[in-house]
């Protein structure tokens, strides 16, 4: 009995383990996460752990007053659908947010935000 119940466990534990590794998760982004740069980027890029469903994943790029600053193109790349773009309005001196969410091919939706400085 006791065996039969450890074997279960084992499967559970293993989809499960499956499942959250089929979630796209932010890989890196360019500016990177929580970086000055110190000139304003043409364009916020992201990459993702797995590929990604375009009509289901939005991106979008906010100044500290919460207006959005991107020019609302955000499109993954068609040669390799773990990357996410949008351009961007040339940005002045000051702190903007990324905001991300994704639907990975697998129908499993994340979603997720960080920070950057243009500081020249």
């Amino acid at each position: 009995m006791r065996a039969c119940l450890r074997t279960a466990a084992c499967v559970v534990g293993l989809v499960v383990a499956t499942g959250a590794i089929a979630h796209a998760m932010l890989d890196h982004a360019l500016p990177r996460v929580g970086s000055s740069v110190r000139a304003s980027p043409e364009r916020v890029e992201l990459w993702f752990s797995e590929r990604l469903e375009p009509a289901f994943s939005t991106l979008k790029v906010i100044d500290s007053s919460g207006h959005q600053v991107d020019r609302g193109d955000a499109s993954v790349d068609e040669r390799d659908r773990t990357h996410f773009t949008v351009s961007l309005t040339p940005l002045p001196r000051g702190n903007y947010r990324v905001l991300w969410r994704v639907v990975s091919v697998d129908t499993h939706a994340t979603a997720g935000d960080f920070d950057f400085e243009v500081s020249p």
